[in-house]
């Protein structure tokens, strides 16, 4: 094992090219496999996922419904009907959007797959005693992801929808939105959310390769803090509660962040 693991390291530079170039491919083919999957079954998938976050009865606008009536605010936090129309105004728009939902549903659902995938290009290369810290690093990075997907579905985008879907400049204007707007909204925002949620996993492995340090991170604490609420204000509707949803998630996977952190650089030293 010794042995296979240091032809590894010795393997050519255009070894490495042609390694990577597989393992790339293979994820491009899980990938389309499960948006073929998504493409057939598009009805049910957008009634059911997409539709759904434009009625009231979706699960986000429920709890925040009990929630304000059992804090004895009343309906404050109810939220009222969603007066969209959703259309499509292009000839291809319908097809270019499902295709762009498809591809993305499929890179989330086989998140772990690339994940392992990249991960088996990259371990070769470190020491044991590297590949044994970073032990189950694809299972906690893919947990992390589908809580931050969870996350973006559940909270970020309901959030986007109820505001934007009811804003007006005035009544008189009507909010006819085209598919491609909608949906892509709704996939965007979940994805980003999901990549987020992987803030943990990236300055553990920053730290490992000496590129940032703690002290480093609880020195820009402050900046990291501003840069948040700035990524909240753009990724949710333009109020405080929204951004301030949004943010403390991000913020405490930041200071887990800064813990992983320090025990590498305890386990270092």
């Amino acid at each position: 094992m010794a042995k296979e693991e240091k032809d590894d390291k010795k393997m050519p530079f255009l070894k490495h090219l042609e390694e990577l170039r597989w393992r790339l491919v293979k994820s491009s083919i899980a990938i389309l496999i499960i948006a073929t999957v998504l493409f057939i079954y598009t009805d049910p998938i957008i009634k059911h996922v997409y539709l759904a976050m434009s009625e009231m009865d979706f699960p986000t606008y429920r709890f925040f419904c009990w929630a304000s009536q059992s804090l004895g605010l009343e309906d404050t936090l109810c939220g009222t009907d969603i007066p969209i129309d959703i259309q499509s105004i292009e000839m291809t728009q319908q097809f270019a959007t499902n295709m762009y939902f498809a591809i993305v549903g499929g890179f989330l659902m086989c998140f772990p797959f690339i994940f392992h995938q990249i991960w088996s290009f990259v371990k070769p290369g470190l020491k044991n005693k590297e590949v044994y810290v970073t032990k189950g690093i694809v299972f906690y990075g893919s947990l992390l992801f589908f809580f931050g997907i969870a996350f973006g579905y559940f909270l970020v985008s309901p959030l986007c929808v109820q505001f934007f879907g009811s804003y007006k400049l005035t009544a008189e204007i009507q909010n006819n939105f085209t598919i491609n707007s909608y949906l892509t909204m709704i996939t965007t925002t979940t994805l980003f959310s999901g990549l987020f949620f992987e803030l943990p996993i990236i300055i553990y492995l920053l730290t490992k390769l000496s590129i940032i340090s703690p002290a480093l991170l609880i020195k820009y604490r402050k900046h990291a803090l501003v840069a948040i609420l700035i990524l909240s204000a753009i990724i949710t509707p333009p109020d405080i509660i929204s951004q301030v949803l949004v943010s403390f998630p991000i913020l405490i996977l930041y200071e887990i962040g800064i813990i992983a952190s320090k025990r590498v650089a305890k386990k270092r030293k």
